[in-house]
């Protein structure tokens, strides 16, 4: 392995699984034939049967970390599994918000809900979270989607958006608004709904990466009072303590994709000839491939040494760091895959190859999971801005 693509740091046991990772995913999806069949033409993000493969080999739960109810390390291994299925272009886009979903009940769910969401992740299953909504997307706190006591539970009301993967969702981990007596950030509770619950519909929103986002309404939705995870009011602090993860999360998905972008605008200039030679000959575009590793190589190590510290305290709370990870490399892999396309000319622009779908997949990172502008504002007040 190219020392300037692995995770610094890694034990032996580490580096056998990236390996096999790698070797997984060129084996199912090596070749731009099996990609488009197992994304029936890149309009689908994720695959159940090769999560399904995943799950049968032991992987989903392995990078889960036990305080989720994996068997994984911890959230290093998440992010090494997460980058490695990424760059090998794995349709499994399910998994990430499943396993932040996990980690929000493997902290404050009951038995029964660790048993629906931890053990069908390790399965194969997805499931989802729901925070946005029309008037709740960076002001996270602005919700109106309500919950109201009815008959020894619970009637959910009002509508979410942006609600990734759960139209393949057997739950979403919904946040509404239970009590409007306090602030803003009082009175939020979290719900596990079944997404085959009366009452929820899901439309999916069509988007220029495919089918990944949706709609979700609740109209007259009861839920039980088991449905409630953690405690009733208590969702913000809930949510706030598993931001670091979240971020971790994305910016592992996007270093994949980043180095994904890279080795194939790389193998692209070393074969590609203009003017009788290679154009990566060419010092202009020698210089661009320099500056794109040296930034790749930045962010690897920057989340992982998050990942780290992460996993050494589990309950410490890192605003600036998390945010950091996120915002550099949503930011990094965009820059990549754009001049990756660059590079490419017209061919990154042709769907022949995969750069145009890097792009697509770069581009909306940055909006997603608290946009680069929240993120930024986090970082600034942490330096007492």
């Amino acid at each position: 392995m190219s020392p300037t693509t692995l995770a610094p740091g890694l034990s032996d046991e580490q580096r056998d699984f990236v390996e096999a990772i790698r070797d997984f995913a060129k084996r199912e999806a090596g070749t731009q034939e099996q990609r488009e069949r197992l994304t029936e033409h890149y309009s689908e993000l994720h695959n159940r049967e090769l999560a399904s493969k995943l799950a049968e080999l032991g992987w989903l739960g392995a990078s889960a970390p036990e305080s989720y109810g994996g068997t994984g390390g911890g959230i290093t291994d998440a992010c090494l599994f997460l980058e490695e299925a990424f760059r090998g272009l794995l349709p499994v886009a399910g998994y990430p918000v499943t396993l932040i979903t996990a980690g929000a009940v493997g902290k404050f769910g009951s038995e029964e809900q660790k048993q629906a969401i931890i053990g069908g992740m390790c399965e194969g299953r997805v499931n989802a979270i729901a925070m946005s909504e029309p008037e709740a997307g960076s002001d996270v706190g602005n919700l109106s989607c309500k919950a109201d006591k009815s008959n020894g539970g619970w009637v959910l009301n009002g509508q979410k958006t942006w609600i990734s993967a759960a139209h393949i969702a057997d739950h979403i981990l919904t946040i509404v608004r239970s009590d409007n007596s306090g602030s803003k950030h009082e009175g939020l509770t979290m719900f596990l709904v079944p997404t085959d619950a009366e009452g929820v519909e899901i439309n999916p929103i069509e988007t220029m990466g495919g089918k990944e986002v949706n709609d979700v309404f609740f109209t007259d939705c009861y839920l039980e009072d088991s449905t409630v995870m953690g405690e009733v009011g208590g969702a913000w602090l809930q949510l706030m303590s598993g931001l670091n993860v979240e971020r971790l999360i994305i910016a592992a998905n996007a270093l994949g994709v980043a180095q994904r972008a890279f080795d194939d605008v790389l193998a692209y200039i070393k074969e590609r000839e203009q003017f009788g030679r290679p154009i990566g000959s060419f010092q202009v575009l020698r210089h661009r491939i320099a500056d794109l590793a040296t930034e790749i190589e930045c962010t690897r190590l920057l989340t992982y040494d998050v990942a780290r510290k992460v996993d050494a305290d589990p309950q410490q709370m890192l605003p600036r760091e998390a945010s950091m990870a996120k915002l550099k490399a949503t930011e990094v892999v965009k820059r990549v895959a754009l001049e990756g396309m660059q590079m490419m000319g017209g061919y990154g622009y042709a769907t022949e190859y995969d750069m145009e779908r890097h792009v697509r997949s770069a581009l909306v990172m940055p909006i997603y999971g608290g946009t680069n502008e929240i993120q930024r504002e986090i970082i600034s007040k942490t330096y007492g801005l």
